[in-house]
C-alpha cells in the first residue's frame, strides 16, 4: 500500500485525477482534491498545482465537508 506524507509535491501524486468545485473562481484560487490509491484524499491550492499537497484521510475529509454544509466555517469567508 502507498504511503503518502504531508506537504508531498503534488507532481509526485502521478494518476490521480484532481476535482475541484464549480464554485472555484476562474482566477485560479481553488482548492482541488485527489483520490488515492491508499483510500486517503490529496488536497492542494491549484495556484500552485506542483505542490505542496496535504494528505488527509477519508474520515478528515468527511468531518470537513460536513462541517462547512453546516455552516461552521461561514466566519472565513468574509
Amino acid at each position: 500500500m502507498d504511503m503518502y506524507h504531508n506537504g508531498i509535491s503534488a507532481d509526485s501524486l502521478e494518476g490521480v485525477t484532481w476535482v475541484k468545485s464549480r464554485h472555484s473562481a476562474h482566477q485560479g484560487n481553488c482548492v482541488e482534491l485527489a483520490a488515492l490509491s491508499n483510500g486517503a484524499v490529496a488536497l492542494r491550492n491549484s495556484r500552485y498545482p506542483q505542490g505542496p499537497a496535504l494528505i488527509y484521510t477519508r474520515a478528515e475529509i468527511a468531518a470537513f465537508v460536513s462541517g462547512a454544509a453546516d455552516g461552521e466555517f461561514t466566519s472565513f469567508t468574509a
